[in-house]
Formats: C-alpha cells, structure tokens, sequence
C-alpha cells in the first residue's frame, strides 16, 4: 500500500496540538476544581452524609453535597467550618426546613402570597368564542 508520510504529518500536526491545548485545558479546569469549596471538602471529610450517615465512593460521589451551614455561599473558611457533607436528599431537606422556617415567622409569608390569577377571566374567554 502506497503512503505518503508528508500527508500523514501535516494531517497530524494539527490534531497533535490540539490535543495539547485540550489535555493543557483539562489539567487547568482541574486544578481550578481542586482549589474549589467542594473538591476541598471531599479531601477535608469523610465521605459520609452528615444527616443520614449514607456512605459515599467514587462511583456515587456526584450525589454528595457540600452544604453551606450558615448558607452563606462566599463564606468559604479554609478550614471548612462553614461546610458539612449532605447527600442529595438531606440536602433538599435542610433547604427546605429553612424556607419553611423563614415563612414560619410571617415576614417572608406575606411576600409570597400569590396576587395574580391567570384564570379570573378565564370564563368571559370562552364566552367571546
């Protein structure tokens, strides 16, 4: 079989540069994540809920959260003090307990009172048809 390695380089070259850029890309975006409050979390605790005690491994650990204990997310001590490890479904609970905590009071209540209704003229619509 007839090849022509000028042609092979020169189609090469190009894609060998830019898997450079794209492996340079990846190690940059992970050493970002690494300086990031949830890859420093992972390394600072166990990979555990904090709530429900659910173990976690590599295989599952997309569905372990780092929740912010005051929820103050710019509040991100090195010493992760403001951190703790939730899973998906402690997490939305917290959360949750919060808004319901917040609405309990009556000052955030008032604020979510609904004052628009879509469907008042909604009988004099289907008359004009």
């Amino acid at each position: 079989m007839w090849r022509n390695t000028a042609v092979e380089n020169i189609m090469t070259a190009p894609a060998s540069g830019k898997l450079d850029r794209i492996v340079a890309e990846a190690r940059r975006a992970a050493a970002e994540r690494d300086q990031g409050y949830r890859e420093r979390a992972l390394k600072i605790y166990p990979w555990i809920c904090g709530r429900c005690a659910r173990e976690f491994s590599h295989a599952n650990l997309r569905e372990l959260t780092v929740h912010h204990r005051d929820h103050n997310h710019d509040n991100n001590p090195p010493d992760g003090s403001n951190w703790e490890l939730l899973c998906l479904y402690c997490h939305d609970n917290e959360h949750q307990r919060q808004s319901a905590a917040a609405t309990s009071d009556g000052s955030a209540a008032a604020a979510s009172v609904a004052t628009h209704s879509p469907f008042a003229n909604l009988k004099a619509l289907l008359e004009k048809k």
